[in-house]
């Protein structure tokens, strides 16, 4: 019996490569990709935000802050409609001094709308 002819094959080898298992998410936040250390910075600041305004907002103006971010000077709080974007901003004005003492980077806070 001939041998099958390896027609258009460049490759001999039979084998295909072997894939590397997945990392966990941890691991690769861990790692020293810049673009994901960035992600887990950001995380981390947005958690201590997070902390900060859950210990010093009212609690109605607390549970309708649906996002934080720091941008160089300034803080952004994000809330899911136009009115409690209102609310969360009178809110926020009357703790100003408070946040700007605890963390005098921060310059301007802002209040936006993000729908969820």
């Amino acid at each position: 019996m001939p041998n099958k002819v390896k027609r258009n094959k460049r490759d001999k080898s039979r084998m295909r490569p072997r894939v590397r298992s997945g990392d966990s998410v941890k691991v690769l936040l861990a790692g020293n990709n810049p673009a994901l250390q960035r992600l887990s910075e950001q995380a981390a600041r947005q958690k201590l935000w997070r902390a900060w305004l859950d210990a010093h907002l009212p609690e109605e103006a607390r549970v309708h802050v649906s996002g934080l971010v720091e941008r160089h000077d300034t803080l952004v709080i994000f809330t899911p409609s136009a009115a409690w974007s209102a609310r969360v901003r009178f809110a926020v004005a009357e703790i100003e001094a408070q946040l700007k003492r605890a963390h005098p980077a921060i310059q301007h806070i802002q209040v936006r709308v993000l729908p969820g």
